[in-house]
């Protein structure tokens, strides 16, 4: 056989067999994608006092009750359960927090909503929410949004070292102020 014969043959051989190391197979855009809210909120600034990373559920006609039932234990979004990072010690609501990343959970109720910050991580839902690993609980000051909100939103306005951490779904909007 020729030498470039067997060469091009060889190749076609290998072409072949590669096909599927690199045939992946990625999965699609979830239907409640992660996101991530922080203050700042300019993206070019490091030196940032809080982030929030959570996945957004969308209403698609349901209730906010449905998705968030009222006097139970909710993930604060969808999927994994929201998770909150505090880039220095602060005050969440009227609480001292350290630096550090924590779990956020929440418990709506039709006057309030309770806030929690809890130890535990890669957690999936609230199904296996332990208040044993609560750091603190606050509550969340409600008010109402003059349109809706599809897809459950976190935003954070502030100024310098003092900034309010909204929750927006629905006709809802809870707030909670931190400070640095």
């Amino acid at each position: 056989m020729n030498k470039a014969v067997f060469s091009i043959a060889i190749f076609i051989i290998a072409l072949i067999s590669s096909t599927n190391t690199f045939a992946q197979k990625f999965s699609k855009v979830d239907v409640s994608p992660m996101d991530a809210s922080s203050y700042p909120v300019n993206w070019r600034n490091s030196d940032k006092l809080v982030k929030v990373v959570y996945s957004r559920p969308q209403l698609k006609g349901r209730t906010l009750d449905k998705l968030a039932p009222k006097d139970k234990v909710w993930r604060t979004g969808a999927n994994e359960a929201a998770e909150i990072t505090f880039y220095k010690d602060v005050t969440f609501g009227d609480k001292e927090v350290k630096a550090g990343t924590y779990t956020l959970f929440t418990i709506p109720t039709a006057t309030e909503w309770t806030i929690i910050l809890s130890t535990q991580k890669n957690v999936w839902g609230s199904y296996f929410y332990d208040q044993a690993e609560d750091v603190v609980r606050v509550l969340g000051k409600i008010s109402k949004s003059k349109e809706s909100i599809e897809a459950f939103s976190v935003v954070f306005e502030g100024e310098e070292e003092s900034a309010t951490m909204h929750l927006g779904w629905g006709n809802t909007i809870v707030s909670v102020p931190v400070e640095g």
